[in-house]
């Protein structure tokens, strides 16, 4: 009995109204993922009123690219292990799902090693490498670094364990993760940044401890849920075995994964080296325009977010039908994804063109990068609409095992096209460099579209109705 309830649960993304699956698989997500950048978000407000000056913010700004190297391998290998466990549980091999989240969390294991002799050795020169401004950043930055990337083990298994969930249609599990991680997260950065209480004022340290405090928790959460709950998939490590087949599996389509969202990070970092070393303005205008590029990076997440959320429930209705070969619940499940996906990137575009200034005062950034702030806002946000087509076609092409198609795209849109327009436009005004996210992006969505022709025409008409 428990392996027929355990079986229909999954069955429904077979058969359930696709409309009301995507809302029902994708809201969790979304609101969690919306926690995940309120968080972000609150970390830089605090960050932006300590110390009567930005110094802080910009420190944790210089250092988010690293950070976002990290989340990187850690949601692209997750983001593998989450299409082939879909896919298998499409096609009735249950055991072989099981076994690839297995592997999953000990490739997250073995990556945080890695990361955490990142934070170790490359702290500071990173740091160094990026800023424009005073050695005080640098000494933020170094120290916020290092015990981010040191203590991320919490981090690793977390996100390896929600895709797990994820994948088999639980997406009440993943959120609640989040929900509790984030939550201390934001409680924790008001008390020990500014010393609340009988907590210590830790500042920028107090920061990056409730950064990895939180995600922790989170961990531990999911763990303690797969310990004692019927989650539709088990992790064991008894008679484990690696299996180069099965690792092969999960990085065809993760490394794709890995490689656009590390492209994402080196953007962000060459983009504010291109600012730093850019002779057309001195150093405080720097200084305030990589400060003003990192507060966009952290409010664009409110935009994003929610359309990553959106991806997180799509990807295993997808996943699952095409492993299934139901063609026609595949395609609505895309045509859904991209009204959605549209209706919250214009809602973006119209926050950011009409309440600018606004947004920028929750930082409290000074007078001078409230100005670069409004250009760079309403400027940057002209790519959202035309960047919802395109991650939406990134989530269809990852779960139906074509990863390399996104890792095109997303070295177009994120190297070939927007690191040379930045450089020469860096060259003329900085704010002429917000310019080149919408271009590069209008060009990535045609070729996503494109790209989905030429599948739906070889690949997708050879599956059933």
């Amino acid at each position: 009995m428990e392996n027929v309830k355990k079986f229909s649960n999954t069955e429904r993304m077979g058969t359930a109204p696709v409309l009301g699956l995507i809302f029902k698989m994708s809201l969790p997500a979304m609101f969690s993922m919306l926690i995940q950048a309120l968080y972000n978000v609150v970390d830089s407000m605090f960050l932006g009123s300590y110390g009567g000056n930005s110094d802080a913010l910009t420190a944790v700004s210089l250092a988010y690219p690293m950070q976002l190297l990290m989340v990187a391998f850690a949601v692209g290998t997750a983001v593998g292990v989450n299409s082939l466990i879909a896919r298998r549980l499409g096609e009735g091999r249950r055991k072989e799902a099981e076994y690839a989240a297995t592997h999953g969390v000990l490739l997250a294991i073995a990556t945080w090693v890695v990361f955490a002799l990142l934070g170790i050795f490359a702290s500071k020169p990173f740091m160094l490498f990026l800023n424009s401004g005073s050695d005080i950043i640098v000494d933020y930055g170094t120290e916020y670094l290092t015990i981010a990337l040191v203590f991320s083990l919490g981090s690793f298994v977390q996100v390896m364990l929600e895709k797990s969930i994820q994948a088999t249609g639980n997406m009440i599990l993943p959120m609640a993760s989040h929900l509790i991680g984030a939550v201390t997260n934001i409680i924790l950065d008001w008390l020990l940044i500014f010393g609340i209480g009988f907590f210590p004022e830790m500042g920028v340290r107090g920061a990056a401890i409730a950064t990895v405090f939180g995600q922790w928790i989170a961990m531990f959460f999911l763990i303690i849920v797969l310990l004692t709950k019927d989650t539709g998939i088990k992790i064991s490590f008894k008679g484990f075995k690696f299996k180069l087949g099965v690792i092969k599996d999960i990085y065809k389509v993760g490394l794709s994964g890995i490689v656009m969202q590390a492209v994402g990070s080196l953007t962000v970092a060459l983009i504010n080296f291109i600012i730093k070393t850019s002779g057309a303005y001195g150093g405080d205008v720097s200084t305030a325009a990589q400060t003003v590029y990192g507060v966009y990076y952290k409010m664009q997440s409110f935009v994003f977010m929610p359309v990553f959320g959106l991806n997180q429930g799509i990807s295993p209705i997808i996943g699952y039908n095409y492993g299934a070969k139901i063609r026609s619940r595949m395609m609505q499940t895309l045509r859904y994804a991209l009204v959605i996906a549209a209706t919250i990137m214009f809602l973006g575009t119209f926050a950011f063109n009409v309440f600018p200034e606004a947004l920028l005062n929750m930082f409290g950034l000074e007078p001078d990068y409230i100005d670069i702030g409004i250009v760079a806002l309403r400027r940057i946000s002209l790519c959202f609409l035309p960047a919802s087509i395109g991650v939406v076609f990134t989530a269809l092409f990852q779960s139906v095992g074509k990863g390399i198609r996104s890792l095109l795209m997303s070295l177009l849109r994120q190297v070939i096209l927007i690191l040379p327009l930045a450089l020469v436009f860096s060259r003329i005004d900085v704010n002429l460099i917000w310019l080149s996210f919408p271009i590069a992006e209008v060009v990535a969505t045609v070729v996503a579209i494109l790209f989905f022709i030429e599948l739906n025409k070889k690949d997708f008409s050879r599956l059933g109705q």
